[in-house]
């Protein structure tokens, strides 16, 4: 049983206006291997949420016609739709960067034991979280084995050459605080994170996102049980940077959920505050293109202070 959030949709953050559309980030689905306390999608392997081949054929439909550079896909465990093989194949075969947001652990799961092959002969960028460098801190935050299993899954995608120095194929992690607090600076992170994960274990990877916890959906409800809700949010808020608006994500990308609805980000989504054309309530990926969406306002609330506090925050880490 959550605990009760208080309604975010008042605020008083700045007004964004979308710029030209970039990046598509498509949610396959809610299901997952894991459940993580952070996770903003409340994602669990019971969750029956999965986008169908209908919906993926009109995601494919929007990629040929009109000219998106990167395919971002997540969920979930996004590789447990049983669709996800066929649109990273139909996106690469249009030259569109893929990336998958990728637990680590699915690729040990029965059933997906060529997933890591897969995903390398299509180049596609992997984007996986790794919250840590010390074990009790990964399970304490993603349950318990999830670190050894994610170590396992670092050293499968090495020897396939990801993250590995001259090869092409990309492997960056991605950690989240494990409490109520901001990301430490992004650079410094990096190097520990690579300094401690070769001596410890002898992998290797590319790059280190730091992402700030928004204060919804799990994480959320764990705030407001814990008390702890309004001092997040008094933090978020009193980290504000201006300059980190210019490089918000949702000036350049969109995201798409399971049923194939638009949403200015990942999170917006998981409030239900949809991307509106016109006097739409709601727009389907299927009755617009990137045109008809560049120059509209962004729908905010004041989770967006999580993606511009400090150094500020992205699926891409941070913003400055």
């Amino acid at each position: 049983m959550h605990a009760t959030l208080p309604l975010l949709k008042s605020t008083d953050f700045p007004l964004i206006m979308r710029d030209e559309l970039e990046t598509l980030q498509v949610n396959l689905g809610y299901r997952c291997n894991q459940q993580c306390f952070h996770c903003h999608v409340n994602a669990n392997p019971k969750r029956k949420e999965m986008m169908n081949a209908e919906t993926v054929e009109q995601i494919i439909q929007f990629l040929e016609q009109n000219g998106v550079k990167t395919l971002d896909l997540t969920g979930g465990a996004p590789e447990l739709n049983e669709h996800f093989r066929t649109l990273v194949q139909r996106a690469v075969s249009m030259g569109i960067h893929v990336m998958d947001r990728c637990n680590l652990t699915i690729l040990l799961e029965p059933g997906q034991e060529d997933l890591a092959d897969f995903l390398a002969q299509h180049n596609v960028e992997i984007i996986a979280s790794l919250p840590c460098y010390i074990e009790d801190n990964v399970n304490g935050q993603r349950g318990e084995g999830v670190f050894q299993k994610s170590i396992q899954g670092i050293r499968l995608l090495n020897r396939l050459g990801y993250g590995v120095a001259g090869s092409d194929l990309k492997l960056n992690l991605v950690y989240n605080p494990t409490g109520p607090y901001l990301p430490p600076p992004q650079i410094q992170l990096e190097q520990d994170y690579k300094r401690e994960l070769f001596k410890q274990y002898n992998i290797q990877f590319n790059h280190l996102y730091t992402i700030t916890n928004m204060p919804i959906k799990r994480f959320g409800s764990q705030l407001v049980s814990n008390g702890n809700f309004k001092d997040y949010m008094d933090l978020l808020k009193g980290a504000y940077q201006d300059a980190n608006l210019e490089t918000v994500m949702c000036r350049n990308l969109v995201s798409v959920d399971w049923q194939g609805y638009l949403f200015d980000c990942d999170f917006n989504q998981m409030l239900d505050l949809p991307l509106s054309v016109g006097v739409k309530q709601r727009t389907h990926i299927s009755e617009v293109n990137s045109l008809q969406l560049q120059g509209l306002p962004v729908a905010i609330a004041d989770h967006c202070y999580g993606c511009t506090a400090g150094q500020g925050s992205s699926c891409g880490g941070a913003l400055s």
